[in-house]
């Protein structure tokens, strides 16, 4: 007679330990939730990017969110139901059910792409493809990724494991350094330029 193997979800709530998690909101209420979490005095994070609009006659400059319906909380296990209380949040993101935290150095990812005001479009999924390359120049120095073929005007890309999302970005080639195997050292002139021209 068989006996049939139980999963148990995996749950990385921490009574004591606060960690981040992702949750669902309304659409267009992640700001709205922003604030309701505040008032609450629950660590979040929404990463917002500004965008340009341009119209016949003005152009308005807007903060949206980089990842729609996502805000990120940073909680222990009691404020778990306080989160799911607050107005317009419709759930905790769930990974084949599990309820996975999201390691400190991909939240930290996020602060800093938003913070470099560069058009970034995100992707479900990660990608494997190209070259494994290191940004080496701007407020991104140390950020590794992969580098795409030319995808619209998008050449790099960032996987956010855990979070299950991709960043893709436009990004100046002489930033870029290739890394891992198969990597030679740049030429005398262009590392004195501080150019990459043989990684790409």
């Amino acid at each position: 007679m068989s006996t049939a193997i139980q999963h148990h979800a995996e749950n990385h709530l921490s009574k004591f330990e606060a960690r981040w998690f992702a949750v669902y909101t309304h659409f267009k209420r992640e700001k709205v939730v922003a604030k309701r979490l505040a008032s609450k005095g629950i660590e979040h994070f929404l990463p917002l990017q500004k965008r340009t609009r341009r119209y016949t006659r003005k152009i308005k400059h807007v903060e949206l969110p980089l990842i729609n319906c996502y805000i990120f909380v940073k909680i222990t296990k009691p404020e778990y139901i306080p989160v799911l209380e607050t107005d317009d949040v419709l759930k905790f993101v769930r990974f084949r059910k599990n309820l996975i935290s999201i390691p400190e150095e991909e939240i930290n990812i996020l602060r800093l792409v938003v913070g470099e005001n560069i058009e970034v479009e995100v992707e479900a999924g990660s990608l494997n493809v190209g070259d494994e390359v290191e940004i080496v120049g701007g407020q991104l120095t140390g950020l590794r990724g992969t580098l795409l073929e030319q995808r619209n005007d998008k050449n790099f890309v960032v996987a956010l494991d855990k979070l299950g999302y991709s960043l893709l970005m436009q990004l100046d080639p002489q930033l870029l350094r290739r890394i891992g195997p198969g990597a030679s050292k740049p030429r005398q002139d262009d590392e004195n330029n501080g150019k990459f021209r043989d990684f790409l």
